[in-house]
């Protein structure tokens, strides 16, 4: 058996593995014999069919193992003495010989191997990057109120429809009718829309349902028939309006304060104006960090100078998903994936440079932060700590999941050390031009 190298540039290589007739002819005899051993023909007790007979019925099979086996120990081997920084996975050459699978054949097998070039840059005080305070402007303090007090508003009793109102309809014609039926104004579609605005209780409309609600699932749960019933129905229909709902904000005074807040801890407009000011702030900072994130990504990588085997990458791309993406559409997103690996090599060096690791209790923090943040969304701010344990239990159960909360630890320890040894640049910016940065 031989193996060598063509080194064919600073990161592509190709290796060349020989195994002759000789190299295999033990170890086939060992797995022919297992196959005896298994055997079960018709004819022959268990394990003593003649070996001629399972030659010819395991032979080809019990080749191509072996000598499969023999090949994936040699690249193993290879990878692990050469200390190569692999790249994907070995691929087989574009000038592999044609195999002949025959017992007594000698074998020759080609593979391109690319690997990551060595990293080497330190990170201190030297290294500059902005962070941006966004400033807190009267206008963004009066546009958050007003979203604060809609979220603890509540629906109430109109006198005419408006575009974000709601109303309750009896809706029939000749051979369908419902009663009580809500209808969202703003889900009616722009073209039918006119005929609802303005609009009062006990006013009557005439409606072509299929033009005015173009999903056909709204349609079908507006109407209480299967969806597969539609196209029976006449879709002209009659809505009577019997009463009109409109969102009404939150009244801004004690009651909608110990909601928001808790009961007592606001207790004047100016504190319920500096609550309103912290919310941006915060909403501000996450904005920042999140920015900060992305500087740092991309300072580091330009420091790094990364040269990859982009050409290998995309070979390897396409062969790892083979049937899921063609070579076009892998061209197409290698933009966008080659940053992501640029950012994981670096990140990969950060951490051991930093003397940073994930450990159980980080993923498990992850996932209970990424639970709550679910439950919030949802209006759950104060949810039992059991809760978010139980069901961070099920998000760990998810092997997806837990690889994105793996990189999400990563992320945050890469960056939040950064932060501590870099100099901040602090640059103080408004809101407007904060969201034209590219």
């Amino acid at each position: 058996m031989n193996i060598t190298k063509n080194q064919l540039d600073d990161l592509n290589f190709q290796v060349t593995i020989d195994i002759a007739a000789d190299d295999y002819a033990e170890l086939l005899k060992k797995r022919l014999n297992e196959y005896r051993r298994r055997a079960d023909i018709k004819g022959f007790r268990k394990g003593m069919a003649p070996m001629s007979l399972i030659q010819r019925l395991y032979g080809d099979q019990s080749l191509y193992e072996t000598v499969n086996h023999m090949v994936s120990e040699q690249l193993d081997n290879f990878i692990r003495e050469e200390k190569v920084r692999i790249v994907g996975e070995p691929l087989p050459s574009e000038d592999q010989p044609q195999l002949e699978w025959k017992i007594g054949s000698d074998f020759t097998f080609k593979f391109d191997i690319a690997q990551t070039p060595e990293l080497n840059f330190e990170v201190g005080e030297g290294d500059k990057i902005p962070y941006y305070e966004i400033n807190v402007t009267e206008e963004a303090k009066k546009a958050m109120k007003a979203q604060m007090l809609q979220q603890y508003g509540s629906l109430q009793e109109g006198e005419k429809v408006g575009a974000s109102d709601y109303i309750v309809a009896d809706i029939a014609n000749e051979s369908h009718s419902v009663e009580g039926v809500y209808v969202s104004v703003s889900n009616v579609a722009e073209i039918a829309r006119p005929l609802f605005v303005g609009k009062k209780a006990g006013e009557k409309i005439t409606v072509d349902v299929n033009e005015a609600f173009e999903n056909e699932t709204d349609r079908a749960s507006m109407l209480k028939v299967d969806k597969a019933k539609l196209a029976e129905l006449d879709p002209v229909f009659t809505f009577t309006i019997v009463n009109v709902k409109t969102f009404v904000s939150a009244e801004n005074n004690q009651e909608t304060w110990d909601k928001m807040f808790g009961e007592g801890n606001v207790t004047s407009a100016e504190q319920f104006m500096e609550k309103v000011a912290e919310r941006i702030r915060a909403n501000h900072t996450q904005e920042a960090n999140y920015r900060f994130g992305n500087d740092v990504r991309k300072y580091f990588i330009d420091k790094a100078e990364l040269k990859l085997p982009e050409d290998f990458l995309k070979r390897w791309l396409v062969y790892a998903n083979e049937g899921k993406y063609t070579a076009e559409e892998v061209e197409k997103e290698f933009p966008a994936f080659i940053e992501d690996f640029k950012w994981q090599l670096v990140r990969g060096y950060l951490m051991q440079k930093l003397g940073l690791k994930v450990e159980q209790k980080d993923i498990q923090e992850a996932a209970e932060g990424y639970v709550a943040y679910q439950y919030a969304m949802y209006g759950m701010g104060n949810v039992p700590e059991d809760m978010i344990k139980s069901a961070a239990r099920n998000v760990l159960e998810d092997e997806n999941q837990v690889r994105r909360l793996e990189e999400q630890v990563e992320d945050n320890k890469t960056i939040g050390t950064i932060r501590e040894k870099v100099t901040l640049q602090t640059k103080k910016i408004s809101e407007d031009k904060f969201r034209a940065l590219k």
